[in-house]
């Protein structure tokens, strides 16, 4: 059978990777990226499209025969502490809609991204495990943990596939940082490509578990693909890359910009960061469909430097 793919948020960090892997492993013409604004560069099928809005929703889904939704859109941990109610409604809203029209429609599968900040202060931060008590600190993480549950009862009373991954904190240099907790760790790049000075919002130890947005979208398609019977986590999957604090990201990009310079000047967001994992044991995801990253911290330094001097480069040209 065919696969076709809709993807909302694809405008986003992880949306616009990950609508490329899908492209290249489906085709373009199985890959239908949304999002709320139009994208003028995109190449391949776009569609305009809120999720709030489940008639416009259910349209899309039939017109294109999807049998695959990549639910990415979303409002993220430290812009979600700014607008909480709207955060909540936003993240719970279009992911009922995503559910109820894959029931309504036969989608056969669906993934659903969760995060650490499922995760609360009163777990163990290191080696954080599978099945910690959930009690988080931001209304992004309220929402994830929300969407954990529904995903396993529409597994469990509908036997609708819902998979589904606890992030890291993602980065890239595809997009500017997203409105995360662990952006900083892609805001960092660019500055020290520009040769600028850089403060960080977080404390200089404050470690956290981080991933190479190639190493996410690699295990979000990993999951997708794995048999059925292989999925023994209905709610989420704890997935690990790596673990770094500021000072630590800062010494990576040091060995090529020895005279970078950073301050720091925790913000609201050190709360935040508090309160989550510094390291997470995903021995479920290596059990259940082989993930295993391929990115440390300093191979990931060296793509994302070569990466936004190139990109610098050529908006100066």
């Amino acid at each position: 059978m065919t696969e076709n793919i809709l993807i909302t948020g694809a405008s986003g960090q992880l949306g616009a990777v990950m609508t490329k892997a899908l492209q290249e492993k489906f085709g373009v013409n199985h890959v239908i990226a949304s999002d709320l604004r139009p994208n003028e560069s995109f190449e391949g099928l776009f569609e305009i499209l809120d999720v709030t809005d489940n008639e416009a929703l259910k349209a899309i889904v039939a017109k294109y025969k999807i049998t695959q939704i990549y639910h990415l859109a979303a409002i993220l941990s430290a812009k979600g502490e700014l607008f909480p109610l709207k955060t909540w409604d936003i993240n719970m809203s279009t992911f009922f809609n995503v559910l109820e029209v894959s029931r309504q429609l036969s989608v056969k599968k669906v993934f659903y991204p969760s995060s650490i900040a499922v995760f609360g202060s009163n777990i163990s931060r290191v080696n954080t495990p599978q099945d910690s008590n959930l009690m988080p600190s931001t209304v992004y993480g309220i929402s994830k943990v929300a969407g954990e549950n529904w995903a396993n009862y529409y597994f469990e009373k509908y036997d609708l596939d819902v998979r589904s991954i606890r992030y890291p904190g993602v980065i890239g240099y595809q997009s500017l940082p997203g409105g995360g907790t662990t952006d900083y760790a892609v805001d960092i790049y660019h500055k020290a490509v520009k040769q600028e000075h850089f403060e960080c919002f977080l404390k200089e130890t404050t470690t956290l578990p981080m991933i190479y947005i190639e190493d996410a979208v690699r295990a979000t398609i990993e999951l997708m693909d794995a048999p059925a019977e292989n999925i023994s986590i209905r709610t989420s999957y704890n997935l690990a890359g790596m673990s770094f604090s500021p000072k630590e990201v800062a010494d990576s990009i040091k060995k090529t910009y020895p005279n970078f310079e950073v301050s720091y000047n925790p913000d609201f967001r050190q709360n935040i960061a508090d309160s989550w994992p510094m390291s997470i044991d995903d021995t479920k995801a290596k059990e259940d469909w082989g993930w295993k990253p391929k990115y440390d911290l300093d191979a990931m330094s060296k793509v994302m430097i070569d990466n936004l001097k190139a990109y610098y480069n050529s908006v100066i040209a």
